[in-house]
């Protein structure tokens, strides 16, 4: 039998996942955050969306209610969050796909996708696996088209730093507390690369990201 790659459940234990949505509701401004993720996408009728990690399906299920005319898959390594996913998006009447795999093995041809999204996810992976996404995400997606990711960020303020001091140790969030990943992301070749908002939060800084992947002629 094939052994399943490791990974951070939800919530760090698989018997937390349950609690997964009702504690990002209190420790994040999720809706508030993911409709600015969205809105700075410019998704267009009949673009094809990749939601990386996609977990429960929150991010997923309201890429597709903003933009109807989208293609929306969910690609995620956690079959019991995939279920939830599923459960999510029937309920709300919408038609996504989603499908099991890894971020730093994704199972789509070179060029799939007008755009990929990453919410709350890369903080997730080791140094070496977050670059790995990023050269992933790259290669899905078409010339021109776009990556879209929010996750921990530089902290912006002083009670931002305060939190950090607690946080920067917390599974694989240091490199970001740093800095790190706007120079991550450009390494894998996309550019520009643009950090398009800030937002404090409970557990610290989640900043939004813009990069974009040249044409072939640039």
């Amino acid at each position: 039998m094939k052994k399943q790659p490791h990974f951070i459940p939800a919530l760090h234990f698989h018997w937390l996942t349950r609690w997964y949505d009702p504690m990002m509701r209190c420790l994040f401004p999720e809706s508030g955050t993911k409709a600015a993720l969205i809105a700075l996408a410019h998704i267009q009728p009949g673009q094809i969306v990749l939601d990386v990690g996609c977990g429960t399906g929150t991010l997923t299920v309201q890429i597709k209610q903003t933009e109807p005319g989208a293609i929306v898959y969910g690609l995620d390594t956690d079959l019991q969050v995939l279920d939830i996913a599923r459960r999510k998006a029937e309920q709300a009447g919408e038609a996504i796909i989603l499908q099991q795999g890894t971020a730093t093995c994704l199972p789509y041809p070179n060029g799939s996708f007008d755009r990929v999204f990453s919410s709350l996810m890369l903080h997730h992976l080791t140094r070496q696996d977050k670059q790995q996404m990023l050269r992933e995400a790259f290669r899905v997606l078409k010339p021109g088209g776009e990556l879209h990711i929010a996750d921990f960020g530089k902290p912006h303020d002083f009670v931002m730093w305060l939190i950090s001091l607690m946080m920067r140790w917390f599974e694989e969030i240091h490199d970001h507390i740093l800095g790190c990943l706007p120079a991550f992301i450009m390494n894998a070749g996309f550019h520009p690369v643009e950090e398009t908002a800030q937002h404090r939060t409970l557990v610290g800084t989640i900043a939004l990201y813009r990069a974009s992947k040249p044409m072939k002629n640039d």
